[in-house]
């Protein structure tokens, strides 16, 4: 290729390079929900004293102060299967936006080829036929499509977004996880104390029943009172398997979140017969911090970023692409090759357009269509998580005042249990009367480590709400790939 050629090309290049980018430049409307006061604003705890305005910490599960819920945590993000496939699915969209983002570099390429052959006589205007020789050629090429309209750049700003939105699925399936980690190792814990205290239930109404059959083989007693007995005693047998199984099904869910084959699980795990508590008011923070820290909404805004970029895709469609080319290379006889006679060069500047149609406009229509719908899907995000939270306040101030109630009604029956107890040992109370005393205080932790268990399931769905627990979890990532910066 010539100076005067190759100067040409860069010229037209250059010339072409300050195109424009059609179509809408994404900005978050300001009409958007996301952007309203009210969804920044404090949320109402209904003056909960176990509830602060706090910021939530990364590794809220640390709260607990339970070295073991760390461990089993850590774990469950390095090997969860669900972490994995969102992080592979991130890792999937990274490539396709690096795709679209180097879809407009200058390509080069060449080819060359030896062989012996016979040259058509007549396609060179000879009469006689040509001998038999060695052919080769060896060319070389550079392409270049200019992106006038920013065609190119609008699909590399859409699956840029897509990128993101996918990091956004990665730390969602990471909060979700911690939850499902943290909510099995309760729900374990809590198993094993009902258990317990159904077991103590169990233990006591034995009692009664043995003095029961005592009373009635000394005469004293009748048989409906041991037939009461007994079917009283197989009844509290009978809640023992939904507990047994409960706690089988936690650890059972436990092992799978931790990448383990069923009963494959940490040391201690089984062992928990006390769930961990929170050492202080579970933080909560704001509106403001809710909107920026959960994945999901994260997401809702990267597809409506992407849905926007399409628009400027579909809208450069109605205009001309512009391509450049250029090739150098010989091509004739081997023996020749490389001499003037075998050269050849060629600059190839293409344009290509078609009259746009109602197809092309209709395209165009439906990605702002598309973009309509993923600004409504971004604002019913941002109200279901609003909503989602403020709603699990609500019930958590309310169980929390139900188990108050229900710890005073313990302590009640644990001082006439106490009572009955004395006076049964004083001989001024029948033992019956004092073991019935006792069963109502066994009912009555019963209730209150039930509720105990409903504050804990709570709390993590509380967390989960409020989703955090993915920001040290990506911090420590490594390999993982960064999406694409924002446009």
């Amino acid at each position: 290729m010539s100076a005067r050629a190759r100067l040409a090309l860069g010229a037209l290049a250059l010339a072409l390079g300050g195109c424009t980018m059609v179509g809408p430049d994404y900005h978050l409307p300001k009409w958007a929900v996301f952007n309203q006061p009210q969804a920044q604003a404090p949320f109402d705890a209904q003056a909960n004293p176990k509830v602060s305005q706090a910021a939530l910490p990364a590794d809220w599960w640390q709260l607990y102060h339970e070295p073991l819920l760390d461990h089993l945590v850590q774990e469950a993000l390095a090997k969860n299967t669900d972490v994995r496939l969102a992080y592979h699915n991130l890792r999937r969209a990274y490539e396709s936006y690096q795709m679209a983002h180097h879809a407009n570099e200058v390509e080069f390429g060449g080819k060359a080829a030896s062989g012996r052959g016979q040259v058509s006589s007549e396609a060179l205007g000879e009469h006689e036929q040509l001998p038999v020789m060695n052919l080769s050629s060896a060319v070389v090429g550079i392409g270049y499509q200019v992106d006038l309209f920013g065609k190119l750049k609008r699909a590399a700003e859409a699956a840029g977004a897509g990128a993101e939105a996918s990091q956004a699925a990665l730390d969602a399936a990471r909060i979700s996880v911690v939850a499902q980690v943290v909510g099995s190792y309760m729900d374990s814990c809590h198993a094993s104390e009902e258990l317990e205290i159904a077991e103590h239930s169990l233990n006591i109404q034995e009692r009664q029943l043995e003095v029961a059959q005592r009373l009635l083989a000394g005469g004293r007693g009748n048989e409906i009172d041991v037939a009461r007995a007994q079917a009283q005693t197989e009844a509290l047998r009978a809640q023992l398997p939904p507990y047994e199984a409960k706690k089988a099904s936690a650890l059972y869910a436990l092992a799978a979140l931790l990448g383990r084959t069923p009963g494959d699980l940490p040391a201690g795990v089984a062992a928990c017969k006390h769930a961990p508590q929170l050492a202080a008011a579970l933080p909560t923070g704001d509106g403001a911090a809710l909107l920026k820290r959960r994945p999901d909404i994260r997401a809702a805004e990267r597809e409506l970023a992407a849905a926007t970029a399409e628009i400027g895709v579909a809208t450069a469609a109605l205009y001309p692409e512009i391509s450049l080319g250029a090739n150098f290379g010989y091509t004739g006889m081997t023996e020749h090759m490389g001499s003037a006679i075998t050269r050849e060069w060629a600059l190839m500047p293409s344009i290509s357009w078609h009259i746009p149609t109602k197809v092309d406009h209709a395209r165009i229509r439906a990605t702002e269509a598309g973009a309509d719908a993923a600004l409504a899907r971004f604002d019913g995000v941002v109200l279901a998580a609003l909503r989602e939270t403020q709603t699990l306040l609500s019930h958590y101030a309310h169980n929390l005042k139900r188990s108050q109630s229900l710890r005073q009604a313990r302590d009640a029956a644990r001082a006439g249990a106490e009572y009955n107890r004395r006076l049964y040992r004083e001989g001024r109370m029948p033992y019956l009367d004092s073991l019935d005393a006792d069963r109502t205080l066994a009912e009555a932790e019963a209730a209150l480590a039930a509720a105990q268990a409903q504050l804990s399931t709570d709390q993590v769905n509380l967390f989960l709400s409020l989703g955090g627990g993915w920001e040290n979890a990506r911090d420590s990532a490594g390999q993982e790939p960064r999406p694409a910066a924002k446009h």
